[in-house]
């Protein structure tokens, strides 16, 4: 992607539709003038006086308690320096959107223009009544240092500068392990930092408590080896000065076990890096750049573990491993500060997580056959699932044993229950889909790339890396599209009806009529319709020439479906096909079938799209638990939809015994546990989260899935078509970029499955 390009698409971004990445949501009912009397006055009056009893009401009666202030001045903003505290404001608003996707933590961002110390101090303390905790971010040192010791002092709440020590507790969990890989001894490693900002000061701190003794770390800053007979260095770098007769950062490096980058990119070398000791522990931590390429550092030493900032290698030392989790276990037991038993019990805590089998929804997508504790798996990745429930109790019991916790936590089991399901959101799923899609990205044909909004999605595809895109439309009109979108990524055009493609439409058009030759088709008119481009298209992929088919976004669905179910041969064993829809809802995933395809099925095709679709499930490395819906539960209506229903639960549960399904249930009862339970406690879903529902019919299963998508703004993912031999998928009509963007990685992942499938067999 260009510059230019980027630049374009992030102040896009950030400005539509509507600006800013964070927005304030009501959580009570507000419809009536009940309603808004109880919200305000007179019924606010209730709670404020109770508060006023006793102040610790108001995490009883308010937000506090689940409420962090991101706290800036601008005064060391990422890569950007002193920007000032207005142009900070997106930064502060991007960690604020961490805060809540990763941990579920509401955020207000506050920009204070304040330099001085004693300023910036004040003011934070007076506005701390409104949090439950601080994240103090991008202040520059050493006044960083400062503000968070006063401010630690002087409040009741947890304040973390998540600069210094985010970044000190994810590379110690990290340091933790590859010491322990590499059989050394953490008393005894030398130990060279490159950096001495707040972060490198508060990593080597942490090392420290670790086990690493200060006479053997040296730590350089930008004029060379911190010296103890150098004058004018601050306290933090006296901290770390060395009596060592070093004085470059080249010198430093000689048999060195462990590099910790902090700095600034390409400032080590193969012949630096040649000169540490056996096993080095390399952690090049500059981002984008690093202080060391990961390539060129892999193929110098084969006995380096390597980590970096970036997550297109291994062992990324990502700060969204830390912060959210530690102000969430720290938020649930009211504790009244962040110390340093806590820091140490995240740092073990990821380090253990790394040490245990890894889930295989998380091999899923990295897409790695199995990712196992070893040099290239030091830490978690950033998409585990169990960070949400393994971290915070480690910290919410490190709060309860430092005597720090206010409210501790007595039923663990219920807290970890509590934490997955703040863990259920749907962007979360697009995160992981499109994170596997780049994995192993596929071939994918878009056959009417000469549409703006086919085009710009077909972009986003080939810039993100989701998949090796083909264009299919009218060559000029395409090019003219990409010149005006800035697309200048260079992929395959390919216009069907021109002279030029007459030997493959000839090739494809007799393909297609062997299979066709007895059900009506001549080879002439096989031969015509591959001038048209969703034929064309599906005969790529079937001949091998793309792995994957995205169509139906400027086409009525009934038109774009003919050719594919002529040309595309159904899966083994599969006799009818059938589509569903992925929604992700604020609830979690959830999966509807059969959303476009059969229209009234039998209790026959039911049981073979509730297969189908637990299949499909499982491909994401989740255990479907399924219900059949319809207006009546367990047997109290006898109608013939009702009837349908029970024999396909029936046939299900004998053949099927394994696969959790049940029905029929209204949807209330299905989605509503307790409900459930109450009622019916006999439900093989009792105990189980309902992921997926089938429906009776398509009318209610279409108008379901619209509904959702319409008035919840749940996002879609769909019509996703089951039973097909191949990865062909068709568009709703007028499908938004998102949309198309998200079908695509999809489709990728789908192409991967296949070819698994395919091998496999």
């Amino acid at each position: 992607m260009s510059n230019s390009r980027k630049r374009h698409e992030a102040l896009l971004y950030h400005a539509k539709p509507k600006p800013g990445k964070i927005a304030v949501v009501p959580t009570k009912k507000y419809a009536t003038q009940h309603d808004l009397g109880l919200a305000y006055s007179p019924g606010v009056a209730e709670p404020c006086l109770e508060i006023e009893k006793d102040k610790n009401n108001a995490y009883k009666y308010t937000s506090k308690g689940n409420l962090v202030a991101v706290i800036s001045n601008g005064t060391a903003v990422l890569g950007l320096g002193d920007i000032g505290p207005d142009a900070s404001k997106p930064v502060m608003e991007g960690k604020a959107l961490l805060f809540k996707i990763f941990a579920d933590i509401d955020v207000f961002d506050i920009e204070v223009d304040a330099t001085d110390v004693e300023l910036f101090i004040q003011t934070v303390k007076a506005i701390a009544p409104t949090f439950g905790g601080i994240n103090l971010e991008d202040i520059k040192a050493p006044e960083a240092f400062e503000i968070e010791r006063r401010l630690k002092e002087e409040l009741d709440i947890p304040v973390m500068h998540d600069d210094q020590h985010g970044t000190a507790i994810i590379s110690a969990a990290a340091l933790k392990n590859a010491i322990d890989i590499t059989n050394k001894d953490i008393s005894t490693v030398k130990i060279v930092v490159n950096g001495a900002g707040a972060a490198a000061i508060s990593c080597t701190r942490l090392y420290v408590e670790l086990g690493a003794r200060k006479e053997n770390i040296v730590m350089c800053d930008s004029k060379g080896v911190i010296r103890k007979d150098r004058g004018n260095l601050t306290s933090q770098k006296e901290e770390f000065a060395t009596a060592q007769d070093l004085n470059t950062l080249e010198e430093a490096m000689q048999n060195s076990d462990v590099f910790i980058g902090l700095s600034k990119g390409n400032v080590v070398s193969p012949e630096m890096l040649l000169s540490m000791a056996k096993d080095p522990i390399v952690f090049a931590m500059a981002n984008p750049v690093a202080e060391i390429d990961y390539d060129l550092a892999i193929a110098t030493r084969k006995d380096i573990i390597m980590a970096t900032g970036r997550s297109d290698h291994p062992n990324q030392v990502n700060n969204v491993l830390g912060f959210p989790f530690i102000f969430r276990g720290a938020l649930d037991v009211r504790a009244t500060k962040i110390n340093e038993e806590m820091k140490m019990a995240a740092v073990h805590a990821l380090a253990d997580l790394a040490k245990k089998s890894v889930p295989e929804q998380v091999n899923i997508v990295y897409d790695e056959v199995s990712l196992s504790y070893g040099r290239e798996y030091i830490i978690p990745k950033p998409f585990d699932p169990r960070l949400i429930y393994e971290i915070p109790p480690a910290i919410a019991k490190a709060a309860m044993e430092s005597g720090v916790a206010l409210e501790p936590i007595t039923d663990w089991d219920a807290y970890r229950e509590e934490l997955m399901e703040r863990s259920g959101s749907g962007s979360k799923e697009i995160r992981l889909l499109h994170n596997r899609a780049k994995n192993n990205p596929k071939r994918v044909v878009f056959a009417e790339a000469d549409h703006l909004d086919v085009l710009k999605a077909a972009q986003r595809v080939h810039e993100e890396k989701l998949g090796n895109v083909i264009l299919l439309g009218r060559k000029e009109v395409i090019l003219a599209l990409k010149e005006e979108i800035g697309f200048t990524g260079d992929v395959p055009i390919i216009d069907p009806k021109t002279d030029k493609e007459e030997d493959r439409r000839n090739r494809f058009g007799e393909a297609y009529w062997k299979t066709r030759q007895r059900k009506g088709r001549t080879l002439s008119e096989a031969k015509k319709l591959m001038r048209e481009r969703n034929y064309f298209a599906t005969m790529m992929v079937n001949e091998g020439e793309a792995d994957a088919l995205i169509t139906g976004y400027s086409r009525p669905y009934p038109t774009v479906v003919k050719p594919i179910l002529e040309l595309v041969e159904k899966e083994r064993g599969i006799t009818k096909i059938a589509a569903c829809n992925l929604m992700l809802t604020k609830q979690g995933p959830l999966f509807l079938a059969d959303t476009t395809i059969n229209v009234n099925p039998s209790a026959k095709d039911l049981a073979k799209i509730s297969q189908m679709t637990a299949q499909f499930v499982k491909m994401f490395g989740m255990k479907p638990n399924m219900a059949m819906v319809s207006f009546s539960n367990f047997g109290s209506s006898n109608t013939e939809t009702s009837k349908k229903i029970r024999e396909a639960v029936s046939y299900m549960h004998r053949h099927f015994p394994d696969t959790v399904i049940d029905g029929e249930l209204q949807a209330d009862f299905a989605l509503n546990s307790e409900m459930l339970a109450k009622e019916f406690p006999f439900s093989k879903l009792n105990g189980k989260k309902v992921n997926v529902l089938i429906f009776p019919n398509l009318e209610a299963a279409n108008i379901t899935y619209k509904l959702l998508k319409q008035l919840n703004q749940a996002e879609s993912i769909g019509p996703i078509l089951l039973g097909l031999s191949k990865p062909v998928h068709i568009l709703q009509l007028g499908a938004s970029v998102d949309e198309m963007v998200n079908m695509t990685a999809l489709a990728v992942v789908d192409a991967q499955e296949k070819e698994k499938k395919y091998k496999n067999n």
